[in-house]
């Protein structure tokens, strides 16, 4: 019994390592986000990340284009929408994915960060998310006078 288990755990341990992370390219040109920052007078540095998949309306088309051109690509985005909403639970694990690597890199980024943060709050849905969280460091002079209060 105690093998079984124990080959269980390496199988499982093993698919968990081997599990690449998400491939920022697979939501190239869909993705948009935003990070506000909050400095309290007391020092405590909070933030909310928010993120959304671009919807057609998002992504405008230029004007220039022959009208042929333009109603192809309004076919081509609803194909792409119908496309996944066959892969919607697929979809959305890698969504949640996008949502971490999106918000470690902007972390990473902008530095408001130094010292990792606690997450306040979060949810995720289907096309959108939102993170909220405090920093474990304090604000610096130089915070305040990069990010504001």
């Amino acid at each position: 019994m105690f093998k079984n288990s124990l080959v269980i755990c390496g199988v499982v341990l093993l698919s968990a390592c081997s599990a690449s992370p998400p491939d920022p390219m697979d939501f190239a040109g869909q993705f948009r986000d935003t990070f506000s920052t909050q400095i309290k007078g007391d020092g405590i540095k909070l933030f909310t990340y928010k993120a959304k998949l671009a919807t057609v309306t998002d992504r405008p088309l230029p004007n220039d284009q022959p009208h042929e051109q333009r109603i192809n690509r309004r076919k081509q985005d609803l194909q792409s929408y119908i496309i996944e909403q066959r892969n919607a639970e697929e979809r959305l694990e890698l969504w949640h994915q996008q949502v971490d690597l999106g918000l470690q890199k902007t972390i990473e980024m902008s530095g408001y960060c130094k010292a990792s943060f606690v997450e306040l709050s979060r949810y995720v849905e289907p096309d959108r998310a939102e993170v909220r969280g405090e920093c474990n460091d304090g604000a610096t002079e130089e915070d305040i006078q990069k990010f504001g209060r």
